[in-house]
């Protein structure tokens, strides 16, 4: 019987299972490195810890390795239901509130190393963090991307930007941004994202573009936007996205639409908020965003080798 150590956090409503012991053993480098030994090596390992029937679809894992930069609190791989992501903006939240409610992390910046590279996160009262992101920016304007809904051939236009993963970014959709329409929400994106690997669309250096991201006016008063996010794995985001509103803030930024320091709050599909910024460091456009996270679990994770379902299910 394996037995994994996990806490389960979720940040503005979005789960994540950070993994504290019992995970592979990854050997050294960068974290980029060590993703690329777990992928080839342990892929049984992400889905066991977070598809059913120990996990669900939304559920983001957070596998804690050994950084490189000696400043750094931990490296971190996130994956998810169908594979692994490049960063997690909600997923660095809810690791510092795990790695803060087991003392490891006090007041102050904390160094954190992702496969794309360091972020920081800060800890602020009232459960809410801050976390200073990867470097953002808007690759390509009002790519057309045309596919067939309820019959008819649609034709939407939206940025392509990276905010720590890729996302194509759509206010041209005339769907309404409300939890009763997630469904319908749902498949309207998927067919967005087919199309777009149809066209083969792409981010920079041919990266696949995974993430959708649809924007509409906001239900709270204290938003500026609100958003569905349709995730790699055809889930959706139950927070506003920090990689997503990273990318959302350098498209504005891009437009003359937001200014350095300027306060950018975007709700979730399910009403959870976010409050970002963007600053300029050197060339680079470094988005912040700050949101809250709770802890909900502290348990132990048991993969038995006579389960058949030992390594999850994935239909």
């Amino acid at each position: 019987m394996q037995t994994v150590q996990v806490i389960d956090s979720h940040t503005e409503g979005e789960p994540t299972r950070v993994v504290l012991s019992g995970g592979p053993v990854l050997g050294g480098g960068s974290v980029a490195k060590q993703l690329a030994v777990f992928r080839r090596d342990f892929d049984w390992f992400r889905s066991a810890v977070v598809n059913e029937p120990r996990g669900n679809d939304a559920m983001v894992g957070a596998l804690l390795c050994k950084p490189v930069n000696p400043r750094a609190a931990t490296g971190v791989i996130f994956f998810n239901n169908v594979g692994y992501l490049n960063a997690c903006g909600h997923g660095t939240i809810g690791l510092a509130a795990t790695l803060a409610h087991l003392g490891r992390l006090g007041h102050g910046d904390h160094v954190i190393e992702t496969p794309v590279g360091e972020v920081t996160v800060r800890l602020l009262p009232n459960s809410t963090i801050e976390l200073e992101n990867v470097p953002a920016y808007r690759y390509a304007s009002n790519v057309p991307v045309s596919f067939y809904w309820e019959g008819k051939l649609r034709t939407v236009h939206g940025d392509v930007a990276w905010g720590g993963n890729w996302f194509y970014l759509t206010s041209d959709h005339a769907q309404t941004l409300c939890a009763r329409n997630i469904e319908s929400l749902t498949q309207f994106s998927w067919a967005i994202r087919q199309a777009i690997e149809r066209a083969a669309i792409t981010g920079d250096n041919h990266a696949p573009i995974d993430h959708i991201e649809l924007f509409g006016s906001p239900s709270r008063p204290d938003a500026d936007s609100k958003n569905f996010v349709l995730c790699p794995g055809k889930a959706y985001d139950r927070s506003p996205c920090g990689t997503g509103t990273s990318a959302k803030m350098a498209c504005l930024y891009a437009d003359g639409k937001l200014a350095l320091g300027q306060q950018w709050r975007q709700e979730s599909i399910i009403s959870s908020l976010f409050t970002g910024s963007v600053r300029m460091e050197g060339s680079a456009l470094i988005p912040t965003i700050r949101g809250r996270a709770y802890i909900i679990a502290d348990a132990n994770v048991l993969i038995d080798p006579a389960d058949p379902f030992r390594h999850g299910i994935r239909v």
